[in-house]
């Protein structure tokens, strides 16, 4: 098999005319780049990279020439293509381009992506199954409490009242925006409406120093929070890391916003973190993502990856060190979630049940690429 064409498309999703903040910046709507895979066998695959800062660097690869480089190869043989693609972050053709360290990783992503939906296909089966099979459904939890201007308690408690009357059951706010002090106040309201038996997640977005953390370790404990995700801020998070949870039960994750496998591997050398977050999205593609999965049930160590749940749910649904995906179930905040797909798997009662459908299992929306995409090659 061979692949004999790339189509691709930067998905944006339209200006949020109140924007959603998180400790220390916006979040777009969406910001995704397609790409789409055309096979000799008529099978096609497709895979997305995602990006929170501008993605004009990513596309500026494909559009000078990275393709070249992919099709004629094998979509069968993802370990090889993805190789090819991260190697190009050491060599002087790609400075001689123009093509970013992180640019290309995320290239890497949306290919090797794609290239595992082409196999899924080919073999028939959903991915989660070629992957390991370990089961067909996993918990899902909804990313909330963003902050925005002019947004009070009260609207806070009127959003999450909303959201446990959908029928969610894990909920992750954000923090780290405001002073101490008022950020447990808006958890409070939070634990108040979820009530006692719903999980609560909270993260800072490495907004913290580590003194503020220690004091913040101490007062959410009678919340009970499920996980405290990167609280401490970018410079030394891995050795930050390892002294805070030395100060509390509370388990910590982190991870989404690493560049490399390499850097999830630090993580877990660590041994401060009992929730990998990697987006395979965002780096290593599935190819290293079971990689990844693998570490983390050797390390006991759970996979709770970082954003896009329909496609991270293949690689939760593996493995026996699968935990929860994220969700996004505002289409305000996440317009493709709620419409890029035709088939999205059911999410009811805190799980999310994936399709039986081979590949991805996820049938995209041509309205909904038209809608949002640019064509870009």
């Amino acid at each position: 098999m061979k692949i004999t064409k790339l189509d691709v498309f930067i998905l944006r999703g339209p200006p949020d005319e109140r924007p959603h903040w998180v400790s220390n910046f916006t979040v777009p709507t969406a910001n995704e780049v397609l790409v789409r895979m055309q096979t000799d066998a008529g099978i096609e695959g497709f895979g997305l990279a995602t990006s929170y800062t501008n993605a004009e660097p990513i596309l500026h690869v494909f559009k000078s020439g990275i393709a070249d480089r992919i099709v004629g190869q094998n979509p069968l043989t993802p370990e090889r293509i993805y190789q090819d693609l991260f190697e190009l972050t050491s060599k002087r053709e790609a400075h001689e381009k123009g093509w970013g360290r992180e640019a290309l990783i995320r290239v890497s992503a949306a290919v090797d992506v794609a290239c595992w939906d082409v196999i899924g296909k080919a073999a028939g089966l959903p991915l989660y199954q070629i992957l390991g099979g370990y089961r067909d459904r996993v918990p899902y939890y909804v990313t909330c409490a963003y902050y925005r201007d002019g947004k009070d308690l009260a609207e806070l408690r009127d959003e999450l009242q909303k959201l446990k009357s959908e029928g969610h059951k894990g909920f992750k706010a954000k923090v780290g925006g405001l002073s101490l002090a008022e950020d447990i106040k808006r958890l409070e309201v939070i634990r108040d409406v979820i009530g006692t038996d719903a999980e609560l997640m909270v993260d800072v977005n490495r907004a913290w120093d580590l003194e503020t953390a220690t004091e913040a370790v101490k007062l959410l404990e009678p919340l009970r929070p499920r996980w405290l995700e990167e609280p401490l801020r970018w410079a030394d998070d891995r050795r930050e890391l390892k002294i805070l949870s030395g100060r509390t039960n509370i388990p910590l994750s982190a991870g989404e916003s690493e560049l490399t496998s390499y850097g999830c591997r630090s993580l877990l050398e660590e041994h401060a973190i009992e929730i990998l977050q990697f987006d395979v999205t965002m780096f290593g593609g599935f190819t290293e993502g079971r990689k990844m999965a693998a570490l983390c049930e050797l390390n006991h160590v759970a996979v709770t990856p970082h954003h896009d749940c329909f496609i991270h749910a293949q690689l939760v649904a593996s493995t026996p060190a699968g935990g929860y995906v994220e969700a996004f179930t505002d289409p305000e905040r996440d317009p493709l979630q709620a419409e890029l797909y035709e088939n999205p798997p059911e999410m009811k009662d805190g799980w999310l049940t994936l399709n039986n459908a081979p590949g991805l299992g996820l049938t995209l929306s041509e309205d909904t690429v038209a809608k949002y995409g640019t064509r870009v090659l």
